[in-house]
């Protein structure tokens, strides 16, 4: 194979030239299980004969949603690719309304599952989805259907003549898949990409990311679902990199020690838990082990790439690094040598303080869009830029409109949103797709990202304020878990600020402060006020006086997707936030 054109011919490519014993692994119970090239490969086309049994036409739609990364996703993907229908993934933690929405704007006709909790939510719905004529279920749920019954109906061999002709027939500027964004105000858009959308962006992007081919371990964990995560484990396929499955949240410490990973995504959220558990443990410690930590730690904070800071700087950094910096890289499995980021913005002091560690942090920058990514950072060739998203990928073109606007062209821009031609030639217009993103590209041609378009705001006195900006350097207080700048033409920018509940109680341990048992309590409270205001006052002093949070509310509830807060990418619905908190919004600007 000299030419991979189209999505399904990644494992195919990797079957020529790696053959790998563990191309998927899936732990099920206490067993890591692994899946070799060969059996993907055969499981995909057992797949793709059940669903030609089934009578799938090309063009047809086939939902999946699962809870976790898994084995059984990708074989899904590929089997489903291959016959020529289209993958529509739904993000397994949005509503049961909103598989409704998505299953019927679709049109999906088969929709494979993860487990009972999903399946509970969808059959709630099921009876509104007339086009949707089964469901089967990866894990063994009672009422189930079984998606492994339709590997064994695949297993006779004799229509794999027609998958094959299925497969020739599949053109690189055919329609891959359908990505609904979370999107966070209103209905979710399905975004259409074709196989040359996300081929294009997969073939530049590996020769960004310095990977031993075929010798590589990954472990996933962000939501395959999302095309950020998916791009990369077609781009670890591609260079024969072994995918491990993270189970959840909750467990990746375990498995990170189990798989000891050499590459793995993450967004900047669970980079700042890591931190701040690292943080914890360090200041726990007593005497010069407690001295030495925060020495290496304020020696991380300065970090520069490129021995830019001199020899006497790389000297105590050998020293920070193997007195305290290699217990960071053994929490995190001992052999990480990559960290790829995206999503959101990264503070630079979690960049230096990681890649200091000798775990670097390449962050880059994309949308759904754009199959997803526009530029990234790389180490080599002086392709790493602290505070930027790197320089962007080959055969992709950025330029920056007169408003500040990014503006992107290239084999990755999406065919366009489904069923919703308006909207379409409302982004992407002579040839570019407007990204939404202000931003501006430096001497060297890096890409550095300022805000989003709608959420920059005017106060009454005519001045821009920035949210995001001010957002990501509050949010490096450990006292304040989630925070949005709110102000549009108010007098003074102010914030809702949810506090890291947990390590305001440790604080309050610490220091014998009684702060109560509630959130409510801890909400109330002049002392954790006080402290969280003095975080404020010094996040204050980088921004100019019409950007300062003058006020600020603290909130009881825990920010989360499941109460509407956030999107299943862990963005701020800024018009929902606003609506939950409209008493404290009137208190702040009304009183």
């Amino acid at each position: 194979m000299q030419n991979i054109t189209r999505l399904f011919d990644f494992p195919y490519y990797q079957l020529e030239h790696y053959n790998l014993p563990d191309a998927l692994v899936t732990k099920y119970g206490n067993e890591w299980v692994k899946t070799s090239t060969q059996e993907y490969i055969n499981k995909a086309n057992a797949l793709s004969r059940a669903l030609l049994n089934l009578g799938i036409q090309k063009n047809d739609k086939i939902a999946v949603i699962s809870s976790n990364n898994r084995t059984e996703w990708h074989i899904s993907d590929i089997g489903i690719l291959q016959t020529g229908a289209q993958n529509v993934p739904i993000y397994p933690t949005i509503s049961s309304e909103d598989y409704e929405y998505i299953l019927n704007h679709s049109e999906a006709k088969y929709c494979f599952v993860s487990d009972q909790e999903v399946y509970d939510k969808l059959k709630a719905v099921h009876s509104r989805i007339p086009l949707l004529v089964e469901i089967y279920s990866f894990n063994e749920i009672s009422g189930c259907k079984k998606w492994s019954d339709l590997l064994e109906s695949g297993a006779d061999t004799s229509n794999q003549k027609i998958v094959e002709e299925r497969k020739n027939n599949v053109l690189p500027t055919d329609l891959a898949t359908i990505i609904y964004t979370s999107g966070t105000t209103g209905r979710p858009k399905g975004v259409m990409l074709s196989h040359n959308n996300i081929v294009s962006d997969v073939l530049s992007s590996d020769s960004r990311m310095p990977l031993r081919k075929g010798s590589t371990r990954a472990l996933s964990f962000l939501p395959i679902c999302h095309i950020f995560e998916r791009m990369l484990t077609y781009v670890y396929q591609y260079g024969g990199i072994s995918i491990y499955f993270a189970e959840s949240i909750e467990k990746i410490s375990d498995n990170l020690k189990e798989v000891h990973p050499h590459v793995m995504s993450v967004v900047p959220r669970l980079l700042e838990k890591v931190y701040d558990k690292i943080y914890a443990k360090g200041s726990d410690l007593t005497g010069i082990k407690k001295k030495l930590f925060f020495w290496a730690l304020d020696l991380g904070m300065e970090f520069k790439p490129y021995n830019e800071n001199g020899a006497f700087y790389n000297f105590k950094l050998g020293i920070a690094r193997k007195l305290i910096f290699s217990k960071w890289q053994e929490g995190l499995g001992g052999e990480l040598e990559l960290l790829v980021s995206g999503s959101a913005a990264l503070q630079t002091r979690l960049t230096r303080v990681f890649t200091a560690a000798g775990i670097p942090v390449m962050e880059g920058y994309g949308l759904t869009e754009t199959s997803p990514v526009i530029s990234v950072n790389d180490m080599r060739n002086r392709g790493f830029k602290i505070g930027t998203v790197g320089k962007v990928i080959d055969n992709v073109e950025v330029k920056i409109a007169e408003d500040g606007e990014i503006l992107c062209k290239g084999p990755n821009v999406m065919m366009g949103y489904y069923k919703d031609e308006a909207q379409t030639a409302e982004v992407i217009k002579n040839g570019y797709f407007h990204t939404g993103d202000i931003g501006e590209i430096d001497s060297e041609g890096f890409l550095k990202i300022t805000d989003r378009k709608k959420e920059m705001f005017k106060t009454s006195g005519g001045k821009y304020v920035a949210p995001q900006i001010l957002e990501n350097t509050f949010k490096q207080s450990r006292f304040i878990e989630q925070i949005m700048v709110i102000g549009d033409g108010e007098k003074m920018p102010a914030a809702f600020i949810q506090p890291a509940f947990d390590f305001v109680k440790e604080w309050a341990s610490r220091h014998k402060v009684n702060i109560g048992n509630s959130n409510q309590e801890i909400c109330q409270n002049p002392e954790v006020i006080a402290r969280i205001q003095e975080d404020i006052d010094e996040a204050n002093k980088k921004f100019g006086n019409w950007e300062q949070v003058k006020r600020f509310e603290l909130t009881p509830d825990v920010w989360s997707i499941n109460d509407g807060h956030l999107t299943p990418t862990m963005k701020l619905k800024r018009k929902i936030i606003k609506e939950k908190y409209q008493s404290l919004y009137d208190k702040i600007y009304r009183e």
